[in-house]
């Protein structure tokens, strides 16, 4: 990826503050899309967390991207809005708010939806957030830190299948942040013929390589590098609550 600055690298999200400065860049809008299609849940699961009913939520959620990603979309991006993440939960609030002057079928015009979301899917797994107390922005909060963490968990899966070390990487998945393998380091060890030492090892790759793809998926939601340790260290802070 290009450099910007200090070595920072151009990504998704720096591309769009970018080009909003002059409301211009078909590339730009593409950009956008595409970090809307990944970040899409923790909005619906914001609007169900306030009440809002499945079919509600899904329609909310695609008229908001509508909006986004509209010929004047990029007017509403903010340089203070540094992280996406930032941007994209003010911008949907402010939406929400002004939603009620809206009538019912404006939201289900029969405009094209401009973002896949798969509502059966999103309600399945909005029925198994837990019954707990968390306000509707503590929600979308770890949302967004569990998609992070599930794209970068992805993005390694495939390159240990790539490489044909698929099974490896199953016996050594539960090491990882947030794993929790069953068998022990010597036990693996044994399973696998190689000495302890020889799973440290590996252990070890795996978790490098684990927090270089964290922070490369971090990095498209962000502005400057300075901001990357920052947002890496909410996320650990949201999943630890």
């Amino acid at each position: 990826m290009p450099k910007t600055g200090a070595g920072f690298c151009t990504t998704h999200w720096t591309l769009v503050l970018t080009a909003a400065r002059a409301d211009d860049g078909t590339a730009a809008r593409d950009a956008l899309a595409h970090l809307c299609s990944i970040y899409w849940y923790p909005l619906y699961a914001f609007c169900r967390r306030q009440g809002r009913q499945p079919h509600d939520a899904e329609d909310l959620t695609q008229e908001f991207f509508a909006r986004l990603l509209g010929r004047k979309g990029l007017a509403s991006v903010r340089p203070e809005h540094g992280r996406f993440r930032s941007f994209l939960l003010a911008s949907l609030k402010n939406f929400l708010a002004n939603e009620r002057e809206r009538a019912h079928a404006q939201r289900r015009g029969g405009r094209r939806p401009l973002i896949s979301l798969d509502g059966a899917d999103a309600e399945t797994r909005y029925a198994l957030e837990p019954a707990d107390g968390l306000t509707p922005e503590m929600v979308f909060e770890r949302r967004w830190a569990f998609a992070v963490l599930e794209r970068t968990m992805s993005a390694l899966r495939r390159e240990y299948a790539g490489e044909e070390k698929s099974e490896l990487f199953d016996q050594l998945e539960g090491f990882l942040p947030g794993g929790h393998g069953t068998a022990s380091r010597a036990e693996l060890a044994a399973k696998r013929g190689v000495s302890v030492g020889a799973i440290d090892v590996a252990i070890h790759r795996l978790r490098h390589r684990f927090g270089a793809l964290l922070r490369e998926q971090v990095s498209e939601t962000v502005s400057s590098e300075a901001e990357v340790k920052e947002e890496i260290r909410h996320l650990i802070s949201i999943l630890g609550h």
